[in-house]
């Protein structure tokens, strides 16, 4: 199986060329170098050049406090619904699988209940959960042979995380406040990419959702068990979103995320989030031992 990752030099893209390439497959990776998704004709030249049997497509505008300033806007959406856009079509033309990486953020994070993956009460609350949106509207009109992924507080080796940025404030400071009113779970892109390759070799087509297992925590949860594994004695407060102070984005309160629809389609679940976090430390090189 050939497969083009869009977005490889990110934290989810390069993890699914090493996880392809273990499993044998032919991985093509495509960063903005090689392949502008704002450009069409681009696009159209290395997916037809490549023929892929599957595009898994993470390339996207993700820093959502920056996609809400007046000059970035038109580039948010041309990257995350235009470009989006652009390669389901040549999706289409040449046949092959798509796989959209997106979002919790095309929901408006209302509520306790978990968000099911076939909800369409869709009500992004900022630019980038609009423009993801956008993207999966995109991708269900052209194509039948798709797999719109959504995932939630993400985190891998490459780039900026909360729990790199976690461990660099607990190591400036001895107490940190942490936000304890957004639930969800996070999701390691390690795990994640072995079950995204797992759906690329199957027609089990569809929205899914997919963070790892070991229940629903805050950011406040999520710190406190962050110091305790890398043995850090880093006091964490509790305080709401309106007393940490307002963002230029507004987050969801609710990223709770059905994942049930996997098992019953004969996926495996990823592990729990509790141990995707021992192993991301040992990986970075933190931990009490």
């Amino acid at each position: 199986m050939k497969v083009l990752v869009t977005g490889s030099k990110g934290q989810l893209g390069s993890d699914l060329i090493n996880e392809l390439t273990a499993r044998g497959h032919v991985a093509v990776g495509v960063d903005v170098e090689e392949m502008d998704v704002t450009d069409s004709a681009a696009v159209k030249k290395v997916i037809n050049s490549v023929k892929p049997d599957v595009v898994i497509h993470c390339a996207a505008w993700t820093a959502v406090d920056a996609a809400e300033e007046e000059e970035n806007v038109k580039k948010v959406r041309a990257i995350n619904a235009y470009g989006t856009a652009y390669i389901a079509e040549e999706c289409k033309n040449i046949d092959c699988k798509l796989i959209y990486i997106s979002t919790d953020y095309v929901f408006d994070g209302r509520g306790t209940k978990p968000w099911d993956p076939d909800c369409k009460d869709y009500k992004p609350l900022n630019v980038y959960g609009e423009t993801k949106l956008e993207g999966e509207k995109a991708v269900e009109k052209a194509l039948e042979k798709f797999f719109i992924v959504r995932i939630a507080w993400v985190f891998g080796l490459m780039g900026k995380n909360f729990i790199k940025t976690m461990l660099a404030l607990g190591k400036k400071y001895d107490s940190l406040r942490v936000v304890n009113d957004q639930v969800g779970t996070p999701t390691y892109t390690y795990d994640l990419a072995r079950l995204l390759v797992d759906m690329a070799e199957t027609d089990k087509y569809g929205y899914y959702h997919v963070t790892n297992e070991g229940g629903y925590i805050s950011w406040y949860e999520f710190a406190k068990e962050i110091f305790r594994q890398a043995g850090y004695n880093t006091e964490v407060k509790p305080v709401t979103t309106a007393e940490y102070g307002l963002s230029k984005a507004v987050r969801p309160f609710n990223s709770r995320l059905d994942k049930s629809k996997l098992s019953e389609n004969g996926f495996k679940p990823l592990p729990t989030w509790q141990d995707a976090l021992e192993r991301y430390l040992k990986e970075i090189n933190y931990g009490a031992d």
